[in-house]
């Protein structure tokens, strides 16, 4: 864990980690906006940036919010619009699977961490 994300390990394969995190997002009576294939991104273009690093064996991100939540932590503070969408993340690097999300600052926000965080133990329990 880092200051600004919470991971956890996914004891299996990467598809089976993202269709884990979709089930438990769905699960939640949420839509997903959203898939954003950010590994494949990097990965096309690396060279384009002057790099031959590859960062992710595969990393996507999932895109969605909650009426609900999302009305709560708007209605304490119309800026919070600022932190929507909410994403979790999938990640592979040197055979690792690693499910997260950002972390969110005190206060009425914590009701979206406490969302995602649910959101996460449920997809790597599977």
């Amino acid at each position: 864990m880092t200051d600004h994300a919470v991971t956890y390990a996914f004891d299996g394969e990467f598809d089976d980690a993202t269709f884990a995190v979709e089930s438990a997002i769905v699960g939640q009576g949420l839509v997903i906006d959203y898939v954003s294939h950010t590994g494949e991104m990097l990965e096309r273009t690396k060279g384009d940036v002057g790099s031959d690093i590859t960062i992710f064996d595969a990393a996507d991100i999932f895109l969605f919010c909650s009426a609900r939540v999302s009305r709560e932590v708007m209605e304490a503070d119309p800026q919070n619009i600022a932190f929507c969408p909410y994403s979790i993340y999938v990640t592979q690097t040197d055979g690792e699977v690693r499910v997260g999300y950002r972390t969110y600052p005190n206060g009425p926000m914590q009701k979206v961490q406490s969302l995602l965080d649910g959101i996460v133990l449920e997809a790597v329990a599977e």
